[in-house]
């Protein structure tokens, strides 16, 4: 498919696809912000650099590097985009009141030309593998060079990507350099036409991961008000994991009657919905979001909020990182990593493998089916000495692949 055909396409489908994206049904949540996906919005001007993080894992792997960057150019003015209000969300956690963003421009020509005439970037920087033709060219006309960072591209994304081979050949071309996470990904994007000359592999970002004092302070505090109970988080669990969380809960129960599951839903659109599940099915329930207290009698604390992850899996004992047990491809498991937490995760976790495949080679992650996330839970609270080797062996994962971050910029500047 050329880019013209592409074009015609979107064309055709622009507005069954906008209706698809706004249907009421899935609550999408921008904050009045929603026109900016069109191209509209308060003109930004000149901007030194542009980084584009599509949701949640690709704006926290954008913060460490964009602080890294900002140490060597303090006085450079950078223009943040995401495709999610969680991304957004993040990204506010951590540049408050610094931060300059807008929502990204939905791929539809029209709407890409109106945010390049209120935004002139020089350079443009994605995160991961967000890859839009018309994006591409926009910024190919305007001598922006492009680079991918932090570019990870899946066996399956790959097969995608083959089924266009013409429209994926210019995606590529469009491409001034590629920082791969692994050699296997950094083939997959040679396979598809990219040059030798504009790759590297560079590792992930994600492995150089910070985790400030206030979080960890924050997390301590949640913690002894805990008391002495077991607690495991289910972090970022998608539509039908509440469920199977829950029900792992109540098995686990059984034989700690005393354990506290903190239920971290990914999406802010789906808290109220989780929240009424609670209640049908009769939990002794807390909600962060209402700052109602957990006392001995709370079985499960909604944690209802944004942009505290980190505090929370500071609380927690155990992490069990979810969509992995619907099909949307896992989590970021290093995050657990970095507080030594032992880590549980479902069969589903292609978007995760080699870093999922290390931790549990370590010995830090365990892969289960929904049926076997009680007693499994039940093992690492039953052995202290067990749950803390499992921890360590994570955090050394972490710590032996770090450095990312220096490669990268190295090769950006």
């Amino acid at each position: 498919m050329s880019r013209f055909l592409y074009n015609l396409a979107l064309l055709c489908l622009f507005p069954l696809i906008v209706l698809w994206l706004y249907w009421p049904g899935r609550k999408p949540d921008f904050a009045g912000r929603a026109f900016e996906h069109f191209g509209f919005g308060p003109r930004i001007g000149e901007v030194d650099l542009w980084v584009h993080a599509v949701s949640v894992g690709e704006s926290m792997a954008a913060i460490a590097l964009i602080k890294a960057w900002r140490l060597q150019y303090p006085k450079a003015r950078l223009l943040l985009t995401t495709s999610s209000r969680t991304g957004y969300d993040r990204l506010k956690a951590a540049f408050g009141d610094k931060l300059v963003h807008c929502y990204a421009p939905y791929d539809f020509w029209p709407c890409v030309w109106l945010f390049f005439r209120r935004v002139k970037p020089k350079a443009l920087w994605v995160m991961e593998t967000e890859l839009w033709p018309n994006w591409l060219a926009f910024c190919r006309r305007r001598d922006i060079p492009v680079k991918l960072v932090n570019a990870r591209l899946s066996a399956s994304s790959a097969k995608r990507y083959r089924r266009f081979a013409g429209l994926s050949r210019g995606l590529m071309l469009g491409l001034d350099k590629v920082l791969a996470q692994t050699a296997e990904e950094a083939a997959r994007f040679k396979a598809l036409g990219l040059p030798a000359s504009k790759l590297t592999v560079t590792g992930s970002v994600k492995f150089d991961l910070e985790v400030s004092h206030e979080q960890r302070a924050a997390g301590q505090a949640l913690a002894e008000g805990f008391g002495e109970r077991p607690v495991w988080i289910a972090a970022s669990t998608h539509q039908g994991e509440d469920t199977l969380m829950l029900a792992a809960h109540k098995a686990l129960r059984e034989q700690y009657p005393e354990a506290l599951l903190l239920l971290v839903p990914r999406h802010p659109q789906r808290f109220d919905e989780v929240a009424k599940l609670l209640e049908r099915q009769d939990w002794q329930a807390a909600r962060r979001s209402r700052e109602q207290p957990v006392g001995l009698a709370t079985a499960v604390y909604l944690c209802d909020t944004m942009g505290e992850m980190m505090t929370l899996l500071a609380a927690a004992q155990v992490a069990v990182v979810a969509g992995s047990f619907v099909n949307v491809g896992g989590h970021n498991l290093l995050e657990p990593a970095a507080f030594a937490l032992p880590t549980l995760t479902g069969p589903v976790y292609f978007n995760f493998k080699d870093i999922t495949d290390a931790l549990v080679a370590a010995g830090n992650c365990q892969v289960v089916s929904a049926n076997e996330l009680a007693p499994a839970l039940a093992a690492l609270f039953a052995d202290p000495a067990k749950r803390q080797a499992a921890g360590q062996a994570g955090l050394k994962v972490l710590e032996a692949n770090s450095g990312a971050i220096r490669r990268s910029l190295e090769l950006l500047a």
